[in-house]
């Protein structure tokens, strides 16, 4: 006898794809199609200059514009990103953290602008700062004013915004960083404490509307392929936020302390070889956010099958949607109370991880909570340490990568037998309309209004006011991204976090490759007559720096000496740190599409600067057109993602040098 079900369906999970690119016309085209196709809420991406607050004619922004997201410069952009799409009946997830306040201050004037009422406007803006530090790159600000941003935000939304969520507490990049389920849970954790904290003493909030806070923090994880472990740790940490807001904060009402909480499945695992096996990892990991009832999530989006390969086209998108309907409206998911409710196997891992997170939340909090932990170095080191134990694994095959590093015969895809067809690629031309776009923008706008706008902030920034109503005075005035961020920085200053290599663990039980790449390292730098030096570079905006990061401690494991100073730097700094460290080598780390922009770059420089004799390789998501045309321009190799093995990049690293030896003894 079949097991009975609910009489009821329960309701489906918001249903999203993260989409974005070129400009605010086409992202808008783009997702209205969606909408259309079913999707219940939209995604925003934006491109890595807005996210980093520079305007697309920003000199850091050159490459980057449109590439990974939508540009936003200012209110017009975010009048036609959303033109046609009334704000007040929409869910709209924004990934922004540094900029969050400005661009939901934008958000707020176009609903406005629609004649919403702004207390029934829906949606997410991601805003965590921390995780920034500790994976993505995207921050802008130091530490402590970061966190008044988010805790003025925060209370503003709950005043003023009440159906808002201000923050997402995002463990996913945490995830893509190396971290373990235990790490994820704790650090997530630890960084809503810390903006919970900052909310309470702000005095911004009245005591008894506290809970209200509590109950809009909501959350953004990563499920990765490992089924049993994802849905526990989703278990750990509904029973986690469940005790620290009542024990810690007080919260009576079990409503607010629900644990809300949105999921990408995991992008990073994802593999170039054999890109048809993505499919069924992405059901996978969605399976473990839905089938457990009690931990389920409360919206998901999925990465489409070819984002290792590079942009999804909208036919993978729609394709990625197409499972979550399939799963929500087909199978009979919904009708059933948690079927994992009473398993001693469920309940013992969930349990496992839990005091694990407690364990290392302890450990954050003894160095100085989470923003003494930032700086400290102590978060990233244990990510970046994370990561190398688990590319070890995968390099020594404990960890099985179908079709990478296992079952790796295969037969030609139909799918990817169209080349370049088989993702999207952005037009070149995007960045100069948007560089001409922002010119005209300026030129027709009140300047004198904009001026005092500014004036304003800055003022308020002075003082410990919040800072949000002084935002949609600039955003109403046309003040630009780059123009509110530089007010910003004048008055906060800029931050370059810690890069976790040097904390990272050196290898001590060094297995047989490890140990053959180590002498090649030592005795080619003999014959050169001093150590190999490598420095590894971040060009542009892209701070998704775990590749880098990882080069670099296996570079430094290997024997060479390691210059590797962190994210978001010009091609002129990279050929100046060249220069002056007299490297032998340099490594480029590429992942947001800007390579054919800033790895010429780089490579002139170091012609003008005399040094056309060291070599220059480069790693990314990067097509094999493009890789070869960069090797044409006089680039020594490119690396993708396909090329796993640690040891064996060094061992081309060496080749590279070691033809190039005579110059470079001579050099020397």
């Amino acid at each position: 006898m079949p097991y009975p079900s609910n009489t009821e369906r329960d309701r489906p999970w918001v249903m999203r794809t993260y989409a974005g690119h070129s400009s605010a016309s086409a992202s808008n085209e783009l997702y209205r199609r969606n909408l259309a196709k079913g999707q219940t809420g939209l995604s925003v991406a934006f491109d890595l200059p807005t996210q980093t607050g520079y305007d697309p004619d920003a000199q850091l922004a050159r490459g980057e514009v449109g590439r990974v997201g939508v540009p936003v410069s200012h209110v017009g952009d975010m009048r036609e990103l959303f033109k046609d799409i009334p704000l007040e009946q929409m869910n709209t997830s924004m990934t922004i953290n540094a900029t969050a306040m400005w661009l939901l201050a934008l958000y707020q004037v176009v609903a406005e602008e629609q004649g919403a009422d702004i207390t029934k406007l829906a949606g997410t803006t991601q805003n965590d700062i921390i995780k920034e530090y500790l994976s993505r790159g995207t921050y802008v600000f130091p530490p402590e004013p970061s966190m008044r941003l988010i805790a003025d935000m925060v209370s503003y939304t709950v005043n003023t915004m009440p159906k808002f969520n201000p923050i997402n507490i995002c463990s996913y990049h945490l995830q893509e960083a190396g971290a373990t389920p235990v790490q994820e849970v704790a650090f997530a954790m630890s960084t809503a404490v810390a903006v919970l904290d900052a909310v309470r003493d702000s005095g911004q909030v009245p005591e008894d509307k506290f809970p209200a806070v509590v109950g809009r923090i909501s959350f953004f994880v990563n499920a990765g392929v490992r089924f049993i472990e994802e849905m526990s740790k989703m278990r750990a940490f509904g029973q986690l936020w469940d005790e620290i807001t009542r024990e810690r904060y007080g919260v009576q009402d079990p409503k607010m302390r629900r644990f809300r909480y949105g999921v990408q499945v995991n992008s990073l695992g994802l593999t170039e070889a054999q890109p048809e096996n993505n499919v069924q990892r992405i059901v996978l990991e969605m399976l473990g956010v839905s089938l457990s009832k009690d931990a389920r999530a409360r919206a998901i989006q999925l990465p489409a099958w070819n984002e290792a390969l590079g942009l999804p086209r909208p036919w993978d998108q729609q394709w990625a949607l197409r499972m979550q309907q399939v799963l929500a409206f087909e199978s009979d998911l919904l009708e059933y109370e948690d079927i994992f409710a009473g398993s001693h196997v469920i309940e013992a891992k969930v349990a496992s991880i839990v005091d694990g997170a407690k364990e290392l939340m302890q450990q954050v909090e003894e160095a100085g909570g989470v923003l003494g932990a930032v700086s400290s170095g102590f978060m990233k080191g244990a990510l970046v340490e994370s990561l190398a134990a688990r590319r070890a694994r995968i390099e020594t095959g404990d960890d099985v990568i179908v079709g990478v590093n296992k079952f790796e015969t295969t037969e030609p895809s139909p799918l990817t037998d169209e080349g370049q067809e088989s993702i999207m690629t952005v037009d070149a031309g995007v960045e100069a309309a948007a560089i001409e776009a922002i010119g005209r923008w300026r030129a027709d706008r009140d300047e004198d209004r904009v001026q005092s706008a500014l004036a304003r902030l800055r003022e308020v920034a002075s003082t410990t006011q919040n800072l949000m109503e002084a935002t949609l005075d600039c955003a109403r005035a046309g003040v630009t991204t780059g123009e509110w961020s530089q007010a910003l920085r004048e008055e906060f200053g800029e931050f370059r976090a810690p890069t976790g290599v040097s904390a990272a663990t050196a290898a001590t039980d060094v297995a047989e490759p490890l140990q053959r790449v180590r002498e090649r390292t030592s005795a080619l730098g003999e014959r050169m007559g001093r150590r190999l030096k490598i420095l590894v570079g971040k060009p542009g905006l892209d701070g998704h720096s775990n590749g880098a990061e990882q080069i670099a401690v296996r570079a430094r494991d290997a024997g060479f000496e390691v210059i590797y100073q962190g994210i978001r730097l010009t091609p002129e700094q990279i050929v100046a740190a060249a220069v002056e460290e007299d490297v032998h080598v340099v490594g480029l780390s590429v992942l947001s599409g800007s390579h054919l922009e800033v790895v010429p770059a780089v490579l002139q420089g170091l012609r003008e600067a005399g040094m056309d004799d060291v070599p220059v390789v480069v790693g990314g998501i990067i097509p094999d057109a493009d890789a070869n045309l960069l090797m044409r321009q006089g680039v020594a190799k490119v690396f993708t993602p396909k090329d796993y093995e640690l040891n064996d990049i060094m061992g081309t690293i060496l080749d590279v040098i070691e033809r190039g030896a005579p110059q470079l003894a001579e050099h020397a």
